[in-house]
């Protein structure tokens, strides 16, 4: 279970999770893997593409919500324990994760490039 790694969750479905970071006491960060928007969401959020092209069994998009005065983003991240992992899923290759990290940047998450890497 390592940083890159996809795995299947079972949240109020089976959903998968991209893992941001290895193992801490706390658990293991997490992003979920979701739809891509079905509208333009140019200037409210961002995507990165996973899936298919990586050899997943599925395709989706990490998506973050970009700051915005009086509003709470919605992230989609998580802090997993290895219990909550059911299944790997497989893994996506070192770029698509640093265009994540910029994701996740982007979006006013410093933190994550200072955790997660």
């Amino acid at each position: 279970m390592h940083r890159g790694e996809v795995w299947w969750v079972d949240f109020d479905e089976r959903r998968p999770v991209l893992l941001l970071g290895n193992e801490e006491p706390s658990g293991f960060r997490a992003i979920q893997v979701v739809a891509a928007a079905p509208t333009d969401i140019t200037g409210v959020a961002l995507e990165v593409a996973i899936g298919n092209v990586e050899g997943l069994p599925f395709k989706g998009v990490v998506r973050v919500a970009l700051p915005r005065a009086s509003l709470v983003p919605c992230t989609w991240l998580t802090t997993l324990s290895p219990s909550d992992l059911l299944e790997p899923a497989g893994a996506i290759p070192l770029t698509k994760l640093d265009e994540i990290t910029e994701l996740l940047h982007l979006a006013g998450l410093d933190y994550a490039r200072e955790e997660w890497a």
